[in-house]
């Protein structure tokens, strides 16, 4: 892994590090980001021993947990795309070489899309062979994902908000990957384990009262299905294998609409709405009848418990919308929730420039955080996928 800002540590810097009492060289190193980190202990036998005593391992990876991390990818013709990672803890971007690792199963010049990530597992989209492929890049694996039962898939037949990776014990390599789609009228949930390397599809029930029946809803999953002005259709997945799928459709609370203006061709054509993990996040622009648009304001919007209403959560406050309050011509985003925290990050482009904003939101203490995200360094390229995940860990 590579840094746009800063060069790897030289070997009379990190000689000097060395000198340091080894309690505080242990602190230091567990608050940098594990690219700094593999970078050190390539710089310095000693430095290496450390960062690879299992105590350390184990802190670090209990700790990285909790951390997000920010992955786009890139493409630059006729160039082979890169993967950028970011994390405020380090407050610079990275940028991953991930065409060495994914040689073994890809042709030169293939077309890949990045879906999502959880952990140290990626998940990429083949357009050229209609295939996934899951790449593990702390263990150094890759492997193409057999079909699932609609068959071979494009990159435009996955859709951000009706899937999801769940990662499997640290160190382990495992995980789940799960999407939800329509299979004869009934709402079907795909479920592939790398573990026996094999996928199952299950049916989800339309039976809401099981939903508040048992009530908690960290207990789930949430994948968006359908997407609409009046009403969302959603598959909420059981952490665990007894829980069946089931089909929820809230509307919004109240009977309350936020309104936008319908067209045929672009739908609402002054908002973006950005979902995950059971949350929707509501963008609203001005000017949405020219060329330029502007963003106006941010709202925040979760399931209700028993999962039929969208219930109005928080709006970004106006003086924090000032500062982020720009122009664009395009304009994406990406969802997660977790640990009770929501983050939503944004992005877009005007006049060849492309910029990420990072929103937090703490959901008891009602506070919305601003993280600065620095120069993406996306102009004349294109974007290959965006999403979240938690802190990549120590194999």
């Amino acid at each position: 892994m590579e840094s746009h800002v800063r060069t790897n540590p030289s070997a009379n810097s990190s000689l000097g590090f060395c000198l340091l009492p080894s309690e505080l060289i242990h602190n230091i190193l567990l608050n940098l980001a594990l690219p700094d980190i593999k970078s050190l202990g390539r710089a310095n036998k000693c430095l290496s021993s450390i960062i690879t005593d299992p105590n350390f391992v184990r802190e670090f990876n209990n700790q990285s947990r909790s951390t997000s991390w920010l992955f786009f990818g890139k493409k630059r013709w006729p160039q082979d795309g890169i993967l950028h990672g970011f994390t405020h803890r380090a407050g610079q971007w990275f940028m991953i070489p991930i065409a060495k690792l994914l040689k073994p199963v890809i042709f030169p010049g293939e077309d890949l899309y990045f879906l999502t990530a959880n952990g140290n597992v990626f998940l990429f989209a083949s357009n050229t062979q209609r295939a996934l492929i899951a790449a593990d890049l702390m263990n150094k694996r890759v492997k193409k994902i057999p079909p699932s039962p609609l068959g071979p898939r494009g990159t435009s037949s996955w859709r951000r908000y009706g899937m999801k990776l769940v990662g499997g014990l640290p160190g382990s390599g495992h995980f789940r990957f799960m999407f939800v789609e329509v299979v004869d009228n009934s709402p079907t949930l795909f479920l592939y384990c790398s573990e026996t390397d094999q996928w199952q599809s299950m049916e989800a029930g339309e039976n809401p009262s099981t939903f508040r029946g048992l009530g908690k809803a960290e207990d789930y999953m949430f994948l968006n299905l359908i997407n609409g002005p009046q009403q969302n259709i959603l598959v909420a997945v059981g952490s665990t294998e007894a829980l069946r799928p089931l089909i929820l459709r809230p509307r919004f609370a109240n009977g309350r609409n936020p309104g936008a203006q319908l067209t045929a061709t672009s739908g609402w054509i002054d908002r973006l709405h950005v979902y995950g993990d059971g949350y929707m996040v509501i963008v609203r622009s001005e000017d949405a009848d020219r060329g330029m648009r502007m963003l106006g304001s941010i709202e925040l919007w979760g399931l209700s418990m028993d999962g039929s209403q969208w219930e109005f959560a928080s709006r970004v406050p106006e003086k924090l919308m000032e500062r982020l309050r720009k122009p664009y011509g395009v304009l994406m985003g990406c969802l997660e929730a977790r640990e009770g925290t929501v983050r939503a990050a944004l992005v877009s482009t005007f006049e060849g420039q492309w910029d990420i904003i990072w929103l937090s939101y703490e959901v008891r203490g009602r506070v919305w955080a601003h993280v600065p995200v620095p120069d993406c360094q996306m102009k004349g390229s294109n974007m290959a996928g965006i999403s979240f995940s938690s802190g990549l860990s120590l194999p």
